[in-house]
């Protein structure tokens, strides 16, 4: 048993986990020590990220595991991409922390594309497009509130920032920078020549730093909060950044989803693909660990099942939202990919309003919308991995789901039929397991990534569908 402890903070939409581990036996052993909510605010009419909110659960989390007596010897933290703060000379946040559901990219597109044209931009970055992407934000920002960027010394991603609030050192992380769409996919920098063109400041731009570097240790103050020291590393900062990692596969015969909010449908490779082929299909080139490459589609995922369980107040559990669209008999389809979706009043009305407007028959009862969404999901991920097998040129022969999301067996059943695939769920920490391996093979607890997947094999249930 080693006495190494590591923490990873893993910051969803909903909730922030404070996740230990340490290895016995040669498998990895994890603890959720403390938890903490999160969501969406308005302020000044925008969407909001209540990050005081947000550092004050991450400080009370570290705190437990002192009293614990399981102090980490190093901690990182990761949470979903493209949202940033803008920080001023004296590192004070400048405006509000907007969140990427929020409307006000809208119209954007056109701002950006009359600066640098579509199919260039993904020619340099190779990021698909998705109107909530940090460029488009950005944008927003030089339209609507250009003194903001004039007083900003540095942008950092959310991550980034709360690495900062924790030990006064302010610098990207690579997986999680490549989501701005302003990360060149061969220098794997900062493309300078976008920036330009598009009038964003380059002193705003600071070094990228690479999963595994230490970022530094806890200043003294919080220190004195937390009641221990240790050091900040880098974890793929990016949750699918981290996730990727924790698939437990060592070959190239797979293709993976990271089930959640977001479903990350895509496979590992070792060099972008910035190809017309691949703009046309709207696949993106993501940073990963190691720099590889996750190429892979952003699907709008389990955040329709999560809005309709909101929707009616929780009085489903997810088991019996499952259970009522297993029963139901329809089978129209909607296009999870409608930006209607991104953040509806209501989820309910707006899957029924796709389906009236489609002509298809117009879900009535809760189970029959649920099994709309159910069905539209696993036919999206068939239709995405067929277009990988065509854009890659080669054929997978099996699908591993890690995430939250993989739980859900019904959704596994539907996406084994849609993709023809051998399905294989788990394991279900696989963001926190990612931020933690990064952290052990930077301390030396692995010697390679793929001794780390093989401990990860070892140590979680990973079930055939």
């Amino acid at each position: 048993m080693s006495n190494r402890y590591f923490l990873a903070v893993d910051i969803g939409a909903s909730s922030g986990r404070h996740i230990l581990a340490h290895t016995e036996n040669g498998k990895i052993v994890l603890e959720e020590v403390h938890r903490f909510k999160n969501g969406l605010v308005e302020r000044g009419g925008h969407l909001c990220w209540d990050t005081d909110m947000l550092f004050s659960g991450i400080v009370e989390g570290m705190k437990k595991c002192g009293e614990l007596g399981k102090i980490p010897q190093s901690m990182g933290i990761d949470t979903w991409g493209v949202d940033f703060v803008l920080l001023d000379e004296q590192g004070a946040v400048l405006g509000d922390t907007v969140a990427y559901r929020d409307s006000r990219t809208e119209g954007m597109d056109e701002a950006v594309y009359a600066c640098v044209p579509e199919k260039e931009l993904y020619a340099h970055t190779g990021i698909q497009k998705a109107m909530y992407n940090t460029i488009y934000q950005m944008m927003s920002l030089k339209k609507e509130q250009p003194e903001l960027l004039e007083k900003a010394a540095q942008m950092l991603m959310i991550p980034a920032y709360f690495h900062y609030l924790l030990t006064g050192v302010g610098i990207n992380e690579y997986t999680l920078a490549t989501t701005t769409n302003l990360v060149n996919a061969e220098t794997k920098e900062w493309d300078g020549e976008l920036l330009d063109k598009l009038g964003f400041p380059r002193r705003l731009f600071g070094r990228i730093g690479q999963p595994g570097e230490t970022v530094g240790k806890l200043t003294d103050a919080i220190a004195a909060k937390v009641g221990y020291t240790c050091d900040v590393v880098l974890p793929a900062t990016h949750d699918t950044g981290s996730a990727v990692p924790a698939v437990p596969a060592n070959d190239d015969d797979f293709l993976y989803i990271s089930s959640g909010t977001w479903s990350l449908l895509g496979v590992e490779r070792m060099a972008p693909d910035c190809s017309e082929a691949s703009w046309k299909l709207n696949f993106t080139n993501e940073g990963g660990v190691e720099y590889r490459f996750r190429y892979l589609k952003n699907i709008m995922g389990l955040w329709m099942l999560q809005s309709v369980k909101r929707e009616l107040n929780d009085q489903y559990g997810f088991g019996e939202l499952s259970d009522m669209a297993r029963a139901a008999e329809i089978s129209s389809l909607v296009d999870v990919d409608d930006m209607r979706f991104l953040a509806p009043k209501s989820m309910i009305d707006t899957v029924k309003a796709l389906c009236a407007e489609s002509g298809q028959q117009v879900p009535e009862t809760v189970g029959e919308v649920c099994k709309v969404i159910y069905l539209s999901l696993s036919q999206c991920y068939g239709r995405a991995v067929r277009e990988m097998e065509v854009v890659t040129g080669r054929t997978y022969s099996r699908l591993h789901i890690v995430g939250g999301g993989c739980q859900d067996g019904y959704l596994n059943e539907l996406t084994a039929v849609a993709t023809g695939k051998a399905v294989y769920a788990g394991p279900i920490e696989a963001t926190a397991l990612g931020n933690l391996l990064v952290q052990m093979l930077a301390a030396g607890e692995f010697s390679s990534l793929a001794e780390g997947r093989e401990a990860i094999a070892r140590s979680f249930d990973v079930k055939a569908v």
